[in-house]
């Protein structure tokens, strides 16, 4: 078997262009003792990757130039030395973007193949973690609250505005064209903004005329201010990522009106999902009921071959995903 691999050559400036990629192949060898193999099947498209490229002080150490892109993949075990994992159990870990990943266990975990695999890089992993925990644990959100989120068509604001529904809340999306908007109104979302062709500010007074309690943030920039200016007494500001800022080469755009935090006796504060990773196993059980009941509905948008991925990875930039983006090995 050949290991087909995507490694990073350089720090990207602005959007990551072919030449920051060289791509290599070389023989799977065969584990070691205490190793295992597990051949990827789904590779999960995030855009904290954007940040992991990038030099300098972070929540994790960035890729390193020659190294195997870091991402969260999930696949099948072909050979397995370790005493923990067999041959055709499923698993899911950062294992990269290739084909194949030799790994001591640390950080695998065993999934359930009767479900649908992609859902281990999306609602059942990283994806589903991060709106949980980022909504109900940093964001506090209880019943009657107004939950506001940008990125609302991407795969954590779905699920994060389906989370606030269940919750009793009310659930609000900014999202960018009229079908993100008229999707986010299929899964339950009691209103949509869309920033391309709404004063997004302008938009959020009319739809959340008692202000906004609960504010998820996945863009930062302008979404970030006009969303600091609707804020209610007490609100919370769960700071999830940047989008709009990632590929910036200008200085990154900080919060203009962030007095508003003071007048309104309100917090902002940012997260890392896993700060709460001995935690996982409860979300994940609790995400999976959801699912099961059908109060909460996923969606992939799975990208084939494991040599689309940089064009893949840019379309997370571009908006052009609904749900979660998934490359399929």
């Amino acid at each position: 078997m050949m290991n087909r691999q995507f490694r990073l050559a350089a720090r990207p400036v602005g959007l990551p262009k072919p030449s920051d990629w060289r791509v290599t192949e070389e023989p799977v060898r065969d584990p070691a003792d205490g190793e295992l193999v597990v051949q990827n099947l789904f590779i999960s498209l995030d855009p904290a990757m954007r940040g992991w490229m990038n030099e300098g002080k972070s929540y994790i150490a960035p890729v390193g130039i020659g190294e195997v892109m870091r991402a969260l993949t999930v696949g099948r075990v072909v050979a397995s030395r370790h005493p923990g994992f067999a041959t055709g159990d499923a698993v899911s870990g950062m294992l990269g973007v290739q084909a194949y990943a030799h790994s001591n266990g640390k950080g695998l975990t065993k999934v359930d193949p009767a479900l649908p695999l992609p859902l281990y890089v999306g609602a059942l992993g990283g994806t589903g973690m991060t709106a949980y925990f980022g909504l109900l644990d940093v964001g506090e959100a209880k019943a009657s609250d107004t939950v506001v989120v940008s990125g609302a068509a991407g795969a954590v604001g779905t699920l994060v505005g389906q989370i606030a529904k269940i919750k009793g809340c009310r659930a609000v999306g900014i999202a960018g064209g009229p079908d993100k908007c008229r999707y986010l109104g299929e899964i339950g979302f009691d209103a949509a903004i869309d920033y391309k062709n709404e004063d997004v500010k302008k938009a959020l007074r009319e739809k959340c005329p008692a202000g906004i309690d609960v504010y998820f943030d996945n863009v930062g920039g302008d979404i970030l201010d006009a969303a600091l200016a609707g804020l209610a007494r007490g609100a919370r500001v769960v700071i999830c990522g940047a989008i709009s800022q990632y590929n910036a080469t200008a200085p990154v755009k900080g919060p203009s009106n962030y007095l508003s935090l003071l007048v309104n006796r309100a917090t902002m504060k940012g997260f890392v999902v896993f700060d709460f990773a001995a935690r996982y196993g409860e979300a994940a059980r609790e995400i999976a009921g959801w699912i099961a009941a059908g109060k909460i509905a996923t969606r992939e948008d799975v990208v084939e071959g494991l040599d689309a991925f940089p064009d893949a990875l840019l379309r997370l930039f571009r908006g052009d995903n609904i749900g979660k983006l998934v490359l399929k090995v």
